[in-house]
């Protein structure tokens, strides 16, 4: 090693993260059955993120309705016991018939350092785009709103605002003087007060992060709680098929499920892009590229990143990545992959771990999005 993002330290961090398997994986020998070392693991994980404790599910009020291209939409609003209230949409095939039990997709927006957004970033419902989420998309998603795109296919997709997004952002006016900066409220049609807005929640991240570690939890554990809360809310719904839950995400939204399709059995299938490397390379590369909210302290002691989300198996994973991604190096993508695939070997299910790559930068582009689609297709038949 020359250098690393942490200077002289690099090559000591290396010899902490090493290259053996990590304590509680499953690719070291003695790990046990497949049951126990589950139970082992994820308890261990769940120690780790010290979540809230689970609330009960919210009552969910209706908004507002309708339809737009093809696509049959609610606005939805709930209530946790912190925060703002959500807001989300749920969207399906206008050509469902009635009393048809359809798929469910818990679609994950992405971070992009866009706080002012959340489900927007990915769903649809008017012909009407906001300006910022045109260029979003056009750079990230191929022009295409993902869910709508899902929904067209035959899922119920429901998207909401997390932890702290769009509806579930911080307020500057609420937050110490000190930390306002008396910066005002953003307002949709003020590009500006819109963008200054996302700068200073940037900001505020190494804040919220600390706090969230003074009060004995971890972001990664807050957002993983309210996934949860949103997914138990989709499987509820009448039209939906609660054993056919799946979840995908690009970037933040990968990361997301990462957690929530590693720890919650209830996801039958999932498809993480763009968010996929290992511990070494977050350590010693690009870990000034990416949030707080991706961080467990001591995780890596147990469990490389990708082994998170192996906590799932025998359960399928489609992972997607893209060789120009500037956010990973290309071998620390190959690298979790090749651990990943290597977690399904040992299980003795290879068939069902997919780890495709793309030319290109970050992105979940139509490809992609069709490739996800026909694998939550293949699994949930």
């Amino acid at each position: 090693m020359t250098k690393s993002v942490i200077g002289a330290y690099g090559t000591w961090a290396a010899g902490l993260v090493g290259t053996r398997p990590p304590r509680l994986s499953l690719r070291r020998k003695g790990s046990g059955g497949l049951a126990a070392w589950r139970r082992r693991a994820l308890g261990r994980m769940m120690e780790l993120l010290a979540p809230p404790a689970m609330p009960r599910i919210p009552k969910v009020r209706v908004v507002e309705r309708g339809e737009y291209d093809g696509v049959v939409w609610e606005k939805l609003s709930w209530r946790l016991p912190w925060g703002p209230p959500t807001e989300a949409v749920l969207l399906k095939p206008a050509r469902a018939r009635p009393g048809e039990a359809l798929p469910g997709i818990l679609g994950l927006h992405d971070h992009a350092g866009r706080k002012y957004f959340g489900w927007r970033k990915i769903a649809q419902i008017s012909p009407q785009v906001h300006p910022h989420m045109v260029e979003h998309r056009a750079k990230s998603y191929g022009g295409l709103a993902w869910a709508n795109q899902a929904a067209k296919r035959g899922f119920a997709v429901l998207v909401h605002d997390t932890f702290p997004f769009g509806s579930r952002r911080v307020r500057p006016s609420e937050t110490s003087d000190f930390i306002a900066k008396d910066l005002r409220e953003p307002v949709d049609d003020d590009l500006a007060s819109i963008d200054a807005y996302n700068r200073w929640a940037g900001e505020h991240e190494s804040i919220m992060a600390k706090s969230l570690f003074c009060a004995g939890t971890t972001w990664p554990g807050v957002y993983l709680r309210e996934d949860q809360v949103a997914l138990s809310i989709l499987a509820a719904r009448p039209e939906v098929d609660d054993t056919r839950l799946v979840c995908a995400g690009l970037s933040g939204g990968g990361m997301r499920t990462v957690f929530l399709a590693g720890l919650d059995p209830r996801i039958r299938c999932c498809t993480c892009v763009g968010f996929m490397t290992t511990w070494r390379d977050f350590a010693l590369n690009v870990s000034p590229y990416h949030t707080w909210m991706t961080y467990v302290p001591l995780a890596a002691n147990d469990l490389d990143f990708p082994e998170i989300l192996g906590l799932r198996v025998p359960r399928p994973v489609l992972v997607q990545s893209t060789k120009q991604d500037p956010l990973y190096t290309l071998a620390g993508m190959r690298s979790a992959g090749r651990i990943l695939r290597d977690v399904y070997r040992t299980a003795g299910v290879p068939e069902r771990c997919r780890v495709s790559f793309y030319d290109g930068g970050h992105k979940f582009d139509g490809p992609m999005q069709d490739e996800a689609f026909a694998w939550f297709e293949r699994w949930l038949r």
